[in-house]
């Protein structure tokens, strides 16, 4: 088939919906199929559309739709969608949700945010991850824990830094966050913390082979996010074998499952400082964290990935 796909994230976006628009035109091409992405639809022909974002891309599915009615459309839905916009932008959300053929979300918890009778278009796709090019080798010196995000609300970016202030002085613990500043009074934010507290260290901006790097050096990865639709980088420490720190929220629990044991409360900087000192002073902890990750991993490979998208493919009749 020829597929347009849409995302509202443009060319030189380093966001999270333009990765995966670009990740997604990758396999689906593996499966044959010829994709175009773009930000808006100009009504250029094409046997079906994948739109990323049901508030963001409304109007290019009731353009599709109202053209194509009897071609097939599939939405996917994001962590603005779910968490936010079926709230605050209800109609447009919920037209764009009832107008898809297949809907496609990232996490298995998206079901129970979504009505009921849109639930049997909906498939989980989970976002996947390369494997490391090498073994893992943990530093030894610092018990290195990685943030990987930008410094936004939203990531609840600091939190980690928090938890870290006060620790035992013969604790080992260092953060070491990547990740770009959404404006600059984040980075400010950031400076200062670095200043004032000898454990945190706060990188910026990164390429991503800075970021494999540290996910063979760190001890663990935190992930304090508010708000998820189903965050590519848990799928990126699964796969690389590092244990994963996530804050209890549906987006995260929707990856790692109900019973993980490494969940701590949104914004809690108590529970996320004991979780730290668990991995650090009881190995087994640490160990049956990994555990559970690499029992997930398998969710999260490319070939995983793409199957999924043929089933959804098939399913409209592409």
């Amino acid at each position: 088939m020829k597929i347009i796909q849409i995302t509202p994230a443009g060319k030189r976006s380093k966001s999270g919906n333009r990765v995966t628009a670009e990740r997604w035109a990758r396999l689906i091409r593996g499966l044959g199929h010829r994709v175009d992405t773009s930000v808006e639809y100009d009504g250029r022909p094409a046997d079906a559309m994948i739109a990323l974002h049901a508030w963001r891309s409304h109007a290019a599915i009731i353009r599709f739709k109202s053209m194509y009615p009897g071609r097939p459309l599939v939405l996917a839905l994001t962590g603005t969608d779910i968490n936010e916009f079926i709230h605050s932008h209800p109609e447009p959300t919920l037209e764009s949700i009832q107008l898809a053929d297949a809907l496609v979300c990232l996490h298995d918890k998206v079901p129970d945010l979504v009505p009921a009778a849109q639930r049997s278009k909906l498939s989980v796709i989970y976002q996947s991850a390369p494997p490391l090019a090498g073994p893992r080798n943990p530093a030894v010196r610092n018990f290195d824990i990685c943030v990987i995000g930008h410094l936004r609300r939203e990531k609840d970016p600091f939190r980690t830094a928090e938890a870290v202030r006060g620790l035992p002085a013969a604790s080992r613990i260092r953060v070491i966050h990547l990740g770009g500043a959404h404006d600059q009074s984040w980075a400010k934010q950031a400076r200062r913390l670095m200043k004032t507290n000898r454990r945190y260290h706060w990188l910026g901006e990164v390429p991503k082979w800075r970021v494999r790097r540290e996910f063979r050096k760190t001890r663990a990865m935190v992930i304090s996010s508010r708000n998820e639709g189903g965050a590519n980088v848990v799928s990126e420490a699964l796969i690389a074998g590092v244990p994963v720190i996530a804050s209890e929220i549906t987006g995260n629990v929707g990856l790692l499952g109900q019973d993980y044991e490494g969940y701590y409360r949104l914004e809690d900087a108590a529970a996320l400082r004991a979780l730290l000192l668990r991995c650090e002073t009881e190995p087994a902890f640490l160990d049956r964290l990994t555990a559970q990750g690499r029992a997930l991993a398998p969710n999260f490979t490319p070939e995983e990935e793409q199957r999924r998208w043929a089933a959804v493919i098939e399913s409209v009749g592409g």
